[in-house]
């Protein structure tokens, strides 16, 4: 494939489970992590077993979103990092413009998936219909001021990690939180003594109890 060093996400595959999007009365963005890919997240879908949701599950070029670290210095991501933000404004806009309102749509992501999805609700504030980051943070290094504008308006969000993850410093998931909070988001923390770098059974079911309140009885048109 010729990417576009600019947008390297610009293009890529977009898989689709669930009903069609133009009948869906709510949908679920699926973000994977480094080194993983489309198939691999919607097994995710599984898992919820919610299937009037319709999932929309993006896969990275080359299986990342960004090439280092999301505690490097935002500059080094680039424009990997911009590129991934826009294809996920691009995917929820797709859904929009289908008819399912925004605080029907709800970001789940895991690991580098879940960083993108947490960056991306902090940087575009509005009532979403759930935040789910499984093992994972804001984007910055050390020391980052996380100053965004806007209101969340109560957008659920769960964080959930490991307390000694070897890529995601618990401290960075406990800020993040309190970031997400700040903004008006109800916000729920779970730290896992001892989990390795995955996803358990617990999240999963607050995973669940986020998503399953996004079915609707009317659909806003």
């Amino acid at each position: 494939m010729n990417r576009n060093p600019d947008d390297p996400h610009r293009n890529q595959p977009v898989l689709q489970r669930g009903p069609a999007l133009d009948s869906a009365t709510a949908a679920v963005v699926l973000l994977h992590g480094r080194g993983a890919s489309a198939a691999d997240i919607l097994g995710l879908a599984d898992e919820f077993d919610l299937g009037e949701l319709v999932y929309l599950v993006p896969e990275a070029a080359e299986h990342t979103w960004y090439p280092y670290s999301f505690l490097a210095p935002v500059a080094q991501n680039q424009p990997w990092l911009n590129s991934a933000l826009r294809l996920l404004a691009e995917i929820m806009q797709r859904a929009i413009t289908a008819g399912i309102p925004q605080h029907k749509i709800a970001i789940v992501g895991f690991s580098q998936g879940a960083c993108l999805a947490t960056e991306f609700v902090a940087r575009n504030t509005t009532r979403y219909g759930g935040l789910v980051a499984f093992t994972g943070g804001l984007i910055g290094p050390p020391g980052t001021k996380f100053v965004y504008p806007g209101e969340l308006s109560g957008t659920p969000c769960f964080l959930g990690a490991g307390d000694r993850d070897p890529h995601v410093p618990w401290e960075r998931v406990e800020e993040s939180a309190s970031v997400l909070s700040a903004l008006g988001g109800v916000v729920t923390l779970r730290r896992y003594p001892g989990l390795p770098h995955t996803i358990n059974h617990d999240e999963i079911e607050h995973a669940k109890h986020i998503l399953s309140r996004l079915g609707a009885k009317e659909r806003a048109r």
